[in-house]
């Protein structure tokens, strides 16, 4: 492993250190896994930092849950008849039960899969 170093502006050196996959962001449900774990999981957080597991860990469950809650909208929606055609008669109708269906997708993925 080859380290390549900055100087400061004490004129030392530093090493040019990063994380892994550091570029990539956590979306909303990453977020709340990293607030739940923090304040309610400090010994898991521990263990997964100490094996580099920490960033890896919250960007899956992110992932996870965003799909979980797209398909149980998705699923929602067909289940009930709401489609395109209700979206171009009734757009508010349609509006207010796409919501009720993310906000019942969100409540079971948070309950099974965020606060854990």
């Amino acid at each position: 492993m080859e380290l390549t170093y900055h100087e400061g502006p004490d004129g030392l050196l530093y090493p040019d250190l990063a994380i892994p996959g550091e570029d990539r962001t956590l979306g909303k449900y990453g977020k709340l896994r990293q607030k739940y774990l923090l304040k309610h999981k400090s010994s898991l957080v521990q263990l997964l930092v100490i094996k580099g597991q920490w960033w890896e860990h919250l960007w899956e469950v992110d992932e996870a849950a965003q799909q979980q809650v797209d398909q149980m909208v998705t699923a929602m929606a067909r289940q009930d008849g709401t489609d395109e055609a209700l979206k171009e008669r009734d757009p508010l109708r349609w509006v207010g039960l796409m919501n009720n269906y993310l906000h019942s997708a969100e409540e079971i993925v948070l309950h099974d899969l965020i606060y854990t």
